[in-house]
C-alpha cells in the first residue's frame, strides 16, 4: 500500500511579524531552506525564518487553493489564524535541525551612530 503524500500550507514570520504564505510537499526541507535563506528573495531579504503556522492535506489542489485563499486575506485575519494555533508566535520548527540560527545583530546604539568630535 502506497503512503499518502502530504502537502502543507504554512505561514512564516520574522521578529517584526512580516508574514509569508507558502505551500510545499516537504515542510521540514522548506523550513530549512528558509532558515538558510535559500528559499527566495522576499523571505531572505526580510529574514522570514520562523514557522508560525501550518496545516496539512493529502490533496495538492486543496493545498494550492488554501494558500491562495490565505494570501487573499487581510493581515488581521492571517494573524487570527496564527494565534488560533500558536498564540505566542513560537517557531514551530525551532528544534527540527538541532541548531538555532544566530539572532540578528542588534541595531546601532546612540553611541555607535553618533559622530565623535575628538
Amino acid at each position: 500500500m502506497a503512503k499518502t503524500k502530504q502537502y502543507y500550507v504554512y505561514l512564516l514570520s520574522n521578529r517584526s511579524k512580516t508574514l509569508y504564505v507558502g505551500v510545499t510537499d516537504d515542510l521540514e526541507r522548506r523550513a530549512f531552506q528558509h532558515k538558510q535563506k535559500l528559499a527566495g528573495h522576499f523571505s531572505a531579504k526580510y529574514n522570514i525564518m520562523q514557522l508560525v503556522y501550518f496545516e496539512t492535506t493529502d490533496d495538492v489542489r486543496a493545498a494550492i487553493a488554501r494558500e491562495k485563499q490565505i494570501k487573499g486575506w487581510r493581515r488581521s485575519k492571517k494573524i487570527d489564524l496564527i494565534q488560533s494555533m500558536n498564540p505566542e508566535w513560537r517557531d514551530l520548527s525551532a528544534n527540527w535541525f538541532g541548531w538555532q540560527p544566530a539572532p540578528p545583530a542588534p541595531g546601532p546604539t546612540e553611541r555607535d551612530s553618533s559622530t565623535s568630535s575628538e
